[in-house]
């Protein structure tokens, strides 16, 4: 035995140990704690502790210079004890020179070390009575003086008790001591009051109200120590449940804004160093700057708390071997006790505040890191947005930072566990000598053979994560695009391409999870073998007897070495995430930014000029000698409307972004002189209602609010809506249509009251009534005295422009006015003679009508279309009574007992595999204690050799090893299984899906519930089942085998785990709470991220950027504090489910203490004591695990609200499939068609009743809302009717499968659709054509140059959504793929409203070529598109109010007719004029 080696060693050191007298470390050989040489060495031993800690902050704090900002006058108190201490090391000084001096005694040879040792704690204790004092200084001091004082006296009275009598100098420093206990209290009150929160100093940075903060900010240090600072919320909670509202803010110091300055300046002071040591990563740099104290700070706890694990096994030997003592000493039992209670109320509370301020250090990085990649996109180059598409920036927020959160804690628990694993195998060392050295061999080769293992893993996460983007860039791709994925009837195309990238993922789950129960096996084993390695070294060594305080003891040991055995791979694995993380962090950080330097922005000057380029070239690819745009010269006066035309893909659009600064400049000057409004080519909306998007974070300003909605023909649309200008607008304004979008952003524009307006094509989304209102009223009206560029299409326009600027090919080809450029002739003649052709058939001359025309221009329109008035609602999108186009977000409330665990299980199928694991553990967990109730009972009989007590051990405990990884086996396949069926689920229903569903759910909440929640769902749930099953296991075992031993105990117990019962449902009712919010206020974060990053552009032109900023702030602040106060709460439980275990724990040992001498065998308080001492983190172990199942199961329920939505339409009906040939004509007949879009809405298509004859042109023409959109959704069915039928050669179309009626159909969408990928696969998804046929339709849709120029041909890159392709160049994809499908119908849904008149007619000549034979359906803002069709559907209202051939209904004053005098008055004009001078 150790203690017997020991004594070995003294005796032939027996001059060393009289030389150190009372003070030698080895006490004469005796390990007792109720000596008092062993006390009076624990308690110098603890002096020196807080001294070493004491001088580390104190250095800390002068580097830093964080000295306390308080009074820094002493109370008389302070000086007087100070002094007295002083005096006292003054006194052990003098003792330890005599000492030297006196070498006449051999025992005091070396006490002189002794005496200065002391001497120098008391010189610091009096240095640290007056010293000034950062707070965790004054946090270790009062903790020094209290526990210095306590033990110290006792130890007094204690020596006085048994010695009768008391050394001189102890007598003159006891009242120096009980004087600490006194400066302690008085430093402690001084301290309370200094943290009372000044009110000045606390002003919150975005006006938040100081009351509503957390109460942590107000607390005492008691209230710090326990976190009842959280009593009030969590007793809130407990009465109701809790809002969003209900949450405290955070503290002013764990705000997002102070911990990017922080951050900003120290990442801005290394950006600036230019020295060598800026080669690493400067994010892990910076981040070290601002952090490090923290960090310190938390590795003192998580050192004591180290500390406190290694000393147990020790007193776990010591309470052994008391109860082998022959004579009985109560005192040293009871002092036995108060030595456990100190160790574990150390361990508790310094675990507690690691964790608690681990993750709070980590909540504040993940913010600083967040707001840093928020601030970087607003700033980024075109080029940087080109490498980091939107996907990528909200994954650096959303898995990048946010994996921060966790860093702290991992990096504290890996090193802390590290220090350990060594302390452990020296305790090993210890108690069993030499014999200790054979059980490092298996205890290397478990831990090496962990290194694999976590490599595999860490692999498998690897792949599985890529796989995961992979599959959530597709879905969010398919979610964006549903609705042409349901006009096609691609669902189950895409469906199995999400499928095949979950087939990947699952791959590489399985393969994790199956592993994960390898390293479970090998965790517990790892113990098994040590231990019956060691014991029989033990036994050949025989370097210590196997008895019960031997043998218990290092099972106590590798107890505490097995974990960190097990978990530094998993610490080591998420580390290197991390540094994964902020290396791709780095490299975005560091990306180019914006340049001030590609335009001058400069306040407006007296000057007429306003914008200015000169010599100016740009390109988007700054590593090619290709130009974008290039020989750009041109002027602009204030003032001046100027017009931009020119083919598809001629560079209008960037030289808008030339104006703006996006485009990189290679060469020329850029001069702005004012502010400027930019209104996007394809509209950007944002999540919010119609005021917020209009106001742009200005403020409301009435009258000039008014003026712009007006001037945006947009007063009749907000009037028709219940919530007026409060509606709310979907995510990426999906409930509006493309018109209402387009003319938002415009008043959006109008309303910003700019100097310099941009318009990019803002009129392609309307029909040409609204777009001459538009024209008229907002151009020519509102902004009559602004600066004006419009990039557009519309020919009819350029009459009214100032100057005209016509490009080709990335050049400015001519430039001027529109009289001198008609006579120049060239390209602008040929973009004027397209539109002269286009408005041939309309010329009233021709007619014969030009006088009717003339008084209806005259006049206006007059009857049921007033010129303005009827910029009609957009009837399809119209609530429901006081209910928002896009609902809240739906949640549990409360708890929801046992439903979503029983689903969970009743989805999956999986409650043979629980059972399972429920039999695994209990059988593990009754050999286990077989094995240890062996070693107990088999110590006591003597007959029993070493051979066979270790072989018996071994066997049961390896038998208990295989149903430890049959318990992690069950409980992986019992997730797997969970997770593909709700997967599975999940997809088929969002993929059945009505459109009704996405037209009211931000894809957010879906992708939310396709990522995060069912991550939770693989990873979290079924191993924290497992682990529940077997805490709850594992307690009911640790208090039998106590109560075996002492049965009172049993009582005590009951107690305990009622309380903690009380404890926990008192937490969770609130805990739960906060996890449901904090699922809803994460995706506002993302969302608010990827929304910006699409409208970049927009808020620089606007300069908005520092109001997105703040806005983002406070969303980061709203999801940070619901983690902060989670965090806070499971600290609170944990550390009240700790005070009550520990009881359990303390009455067990004071029970042992109290019994009579020889009542239990050594060998049974060695099992009873080695159970308790797990007992309080099992508890634990058990409560934060059920804690964390409880919220995780609310994943469960979010997934199951969208496995249950009501779905379409079956896709095949099998019994009434229409046949292969079907429509072979092409007739539609609607018959009394009535739709509806809600069952408590009103009618939007109103009793329409008409016949669409075989292989006719059918024009659809009305106003913006009119229910043209609608009436193509009922024809596709993306909406049932609620009356009437829809009949396509006489078969009713809600008679068949979805699939079998949009497979015969053919559409081109009003927004055109990209996929990423190839130009093959978006021109033929399903891959049914040849390369010759993909060739051909290219050809006809005008884009064979285009794609015959690029590198890879067709299998040339489309990016996500289609970006690198113009908008008109998108459209006419959509073009090439119906041409490829040829079918009997076609719809075109304002198929060319982003392309120019000329490309438009080529393209209408293709399409009268191409479907001769079809029957052709046309929605069309512009009238030519339709006027040459068969027949003409005029809607208003949704009524049908004409259906005819359009030449009878231009003979009389008919509906059509006057959306003709329209169009014509609005291209009339100096066009006209213009003309007829150049004939």
């Amino acid at each position: 035995m150790v203690m017997q080696e020991i004594w070995q060693i003294t005796q032939s050191m027996a001059s060393f140990q009289r030389s150190l007298g009372w003070k030698s470390w080895l006490c004469e050989g005796k390990f007792d704690f109720g000596s008092l040489c062993i006390q009076r060495f624990i308690i110098d031993g603890l002096n020196v502790l807080f001294l070493f800690l004491f001088y580390m902050l104190l250095i800390l704090g002068s580097v830093r210079k964080s000295y306390s900002n308080g009074d820094t006058r002493k109370h008389w108190i302070f000086i007087f004890v100070s002094v007295y201490c002083a005096v006292i090391s003054f006194t052990y000084i003098i003792s330890g020179v005599w000492d030297i001096l006196d070498r006449n005694d051999e025992s005091r040879n070396l006490r002189w070390v002794v005496d200065f040792i002391t001497a120098l704690v008391w010189i610091s204790l009096s240095v640290s009575l007056i010293v000034r004092r950062i707070r965790w200084v004054r946090v270790v001091v009062i903790v020094w003086w209290v526990s210095f004082s306590v033990l110290a006296s006792v130890l007094n009275g204690e020596v006085l008790l048994k010695m009768q009598g008391i050394h001189i100098i102890d007598i003159v420093s006891w009242p120096a001591k009980l004087m600490l206990l006194l400066c302690a209290w008085k430093h402690f009150s001084q301290s309370a009051s200094k943290n009372r929160p000044d009110q000045s100093l606390s002003e919150p940075l975005v006006g938040k109200s100081e009351a509503h903060r957390t109460d942590l900010c107000r607390a005492s240090f008691i209230s710090r120590l326990t976190f009842s600072w959280l009593h009030p919320l969590l007793s809130l909670g407990y009465s109701k449940p809790l809002g969003l509202d209900d949450v405290p803010d955070l503290t002013s110091e764990d705000e997002a804004i102070l911990q990017y300055k922080k951050f900003n300046n120290a990442w801005g002071c290394l950006r600036g160093d230019k020295s060598s040591t800026n080669t690493h990563n400067l994010v892990i740099q910076a981040l070290a700057k601002v952090y490090m104290k923290e960090m310190i700070i938390e590795g003192v706890y998580a050192i004591l708390r180290t500390f406190a694990v290694v000393v147990l096994p020790l007193l776990l030997y010591a309470f052994v071997q008391y109860s082998t003592q022959k004579r009985e000493n109560k005192i040293d039992g009871v002092f036995l006790v108060g030595y456990l209670v100190i160790i574990k109320v150390t361990e508790s509370l310094s675990q507690r505040h690691c964790f608690f301020n681990s993750r709070r250090s980590g909540m504040r990085m993940r913010s600083a890191l967040m707001v840093a990649v928020y601030q970087k996109q607003l700033k980024l180059s075109s080029q940087g947005r080109r490498r980091h598409t939107t996907g990528e920036i909200v994954n650096y927020i959303a898995v990048d930072a946010y994996r921060m959160g966790e860093f702290p804690w991992w990096f504290h628990l890996g090193w802390s566990l590290t220090v350990q694993l060594f302390l452990g195998v020296g305790v090993l060392f210890l108690t069993v000598g030499v014999g200790v050295l054979p059980g490092l061999v298996p205890l290397l080769i478990c831990s090496f053979l962990n290194v694999p293992i976590a490599k595999f893993i860490q692999n498998c996460q690897t792949r599985f994560m890529v796989a995961q983007d992979e599959r959530l860039r597709a879905t969010s791709e398919v979610l964006n695009n549903m609705k042409i994925i349901k006009l096609q009837s691609w669902e189950e195309k895409f469906k199995n391409m999400i499928e095949s990238f979950r087939l990947k993922e699952f791959e590489w789950l399985t393969e994790l999870q199956v592993k994960k129960a390898y390293g479970t096996a090998l965790y517990w084993m790892s113990p098994t073998i040590v231990s019956s390695v060691i014991f029989m070294g033990c036994a050949v060594w025989r370097s210590a007897p196997l008895n019960a305080s031997t043998i218990f003891t290092i099972l106590a040991a590798l107890r505490m070495v097995a974990e960190p055995v097990r978990t530094i791979p998993d610490a080591l694995s998420m580390l290197i995430q991390v540094k994964v993380s902020l290396d791709r962090l780095n490299v975005f950080l560091l990306e180019d930014e914006l340049s001030d330097e590609h335009v001058q922005r400069r306040q407006p000057q007296d000057s007429e000029k306003i914008i200015r380029i000169h010599a100016g070239a740009f390109s988007w690819d700054t590593y090619t000698t290709a130009t974008t745009l290039r020989r750009i010269d041109f002027e602009v006066r204030r003032g001046e409307k100027v017009a931009v035309c020119g083919p598809v893909g001629a560079g209008k659009s960037s030289l808008l972004y030339a104006v703006l600064g996006e485009i990189p400049k290679i060469s020329g000057t850029v001069d702005v002189f004012g502010s400027v409004a930019y209104v996007s080519q394809t509209s950007w909306i944002q999540s919010g209602t119609i005021r917020d998007n209009i106001l742009f974070g200005k403020p409301m300003e009435n009258t000039r609010y008014s003026k712009a909605i007006k001037a945006c023909a947009l007063d009749k649309d907000i009037d028709s809506f219940d919530h007026g200008d409060l509606t709310e607008i979907g995510q990426r304004g999906l409930n509006m249509s493309g018109g209402q979008k387009q003319r938002i952003q415009l008043a959006r524009a109008v309303y910003n009251d700019a100097d310099i307006y941009l318009l990019d094509d803002p009129f392609s989304a309307v029909d040409a009534h609204t777009a001459s209102i538009l024209f008229n009223d907002c151009v020519m009206g509102a902004l009559a005295k602004k600066t004006v560029i419009l990039v557009t299409h519309q020919v009819e326009f350029l009459t009214a422009a100032d100057t005209i600027l016509v490009m080709e090919g990335g050049e400015i080809i001519q430039m001027g006015s529109y009289k001198d450029l008609l006579t120049a002739g060239t390209a602008f003649e040929q973009l004027v003679n397209a539109h002269k052709d286009a408005m041939t058939v309309l010329d009233p001359e021709i007619n014969g009508h030009g006088g009717e025309y003339e008084v209806n221009r005259m006049n206006g329109s007059t009857g049921s279309y007033p010129t303005k008035q009827n910029s009609e609602r957009e009837i399809s999108v119209k609530p429901q009574a006081g209910i928002q186009l896009t609902e809240e977000e739906a949640k549990e409330i409360g708890d929801a007992g046992w439903k979503p665990y029983l689903d969970y299980l009743s989805i999956s199928k999986g409650s043979i595999y629980l059972g399972l694991t429920t039999f695994s553990q209990s059988s593990f967990v009754a050999l286990q204690l077989a094995a240890t109730y062996w070693l107990a009972v088999a110590i006591q009989i003597p007959q029993i050799g070493s051979g066979v007590l270790i072989g018996t051990y071994a066997g049961i405990s390896a038998i208990s090893t295989v149903f430890a990884f049959l318990r992690s086996w069950f409980a992986a396949r019992l997730g797997l299984k969970a997770s593909k069926a709700f997967f599975s689920g999940f997809t088929n229903s969002v993929f059945k899906a009505p459109m009704l569903f996405f037209d009211s759910t931000p894809i957010g909440r879906i992708l939310t519930r396709a990522s995060s929640d069912l991550s939770v769902l693989d990873f979290d749930i079924p191993f924290s089942m497992s682990y529940v099953i077997a805490g709850f296991i594992e307690v009911l075992t640790t208090i039998g085998v106590a109560a075996s031993v002492t049965w009172q105990i049993i009582f005590v117990a009951m107690l305990a785990m009622i309380a903690t019962i009380y404890v926990q449902r008192y937490y969770l009712a609130s805990a739960r709470e906060l996890v449901r919010i904090n699922g809803t206020t994460k995706a506002p974060v993302m969302n608010y991220a990827a929304e910006t990053s699409l409208g970049v552009v927009t808020i620089r032109a606007f300069d908005m950027m520092d109001k997105f900023f703040q806005n983002y702030l406070k969303l980061i602040d709203m999801d940070a504090k619901l983690l902060f106060h989670s965090n806070a709460a499971m600290e609170w439980l944990v550390i009240r489910i700790e005070v009550l275990q520990n009881l359990t724990l303390f009455s067990i040992a004071l029970f042992l203490v109290l019994l009579p001498q020889g009542a239990v065998t050594p060998g049974f308080v060695g099992l009873s004591l080695s159970y308790a001492l797990t007992l309080t983190n099992t508890q634990v172990f058990t409560s934060r695990w059920y804690s964390s199942l409880a919220n995780y199961i609310v994943s469960v329920e979010r997934i199951k609200q969208f496995m249950n939505i009501p779905s379409e339409p079956p896709a095949i009906v099998d019994d009434k499939r229409p046949p292969s040939s079907w429509p072979s004509l092409g007739r539609i007949d609607l018959l009394d068609l009535k739709i509806k879009y809600r069952p408590n809405a009103p009618l939007v298509l109103k009793g329409i009743s008409c016949t669409f004859k075989e292989g006719t042109r059918v024009g659809v023409v009305g106003r913006t809302g009119s229910g043209k959109t609608t009436l193509i959704s009922a024809l596709f069915r993306l909406v049932e009717p609620v009356s009437g039928r829809i009949l396509i050669d006489g078969l009713d179309i809600c008679s068949i499968g979805l699939k079998d009626l949009r497979l015969k159909l053919s559409i081109i969408p009003q927004e055109p659709a990209l996929f990423k990928g190839s130009i093959r696969t978006n021109l033929d998804p399903l891959g049914l054509y040849s390369d010759n046929e993909i060739w051909e339709a290219i050809e006809k849709c005008q884009l064979k140059s285009t794609v015959l120029s690029l590198p890879n041909l067709l299998d040339s890159s489309v990016s996500d959504e289609g970006e690198n392709w113009s908008a008109g160049q998108r459209q006419l994809f959509c073009l090439g793929r119906v041409l490829l499908k040829r079918n009997r119908i076609l719809v075109l849904d304002e198929a060319t409203a982003s392309i120019d008149s000329a490309t438009d007619a080529v393209l209408q000549r293709v399409i009268r070529q191409e479907f001769s034979r079809c029957t052709v359906v046309t929605v069309a803002h512009r009238v030519p598109t339709v006027i040459d069709s068969d027949m003409v559907m005029v809607l208003s209202y949704g009524k049908l109010v004409e259906f005819d051939e359009p030449s009878k209904l231009l003979e009389v004053n008919s509906y059509f007719s006057k959306l003709v005098a329209e169009y014509w008055s609005s291209c009339q004009g100096n066009s006209m004029k213009s003309l007829s001078n150049k004939q």
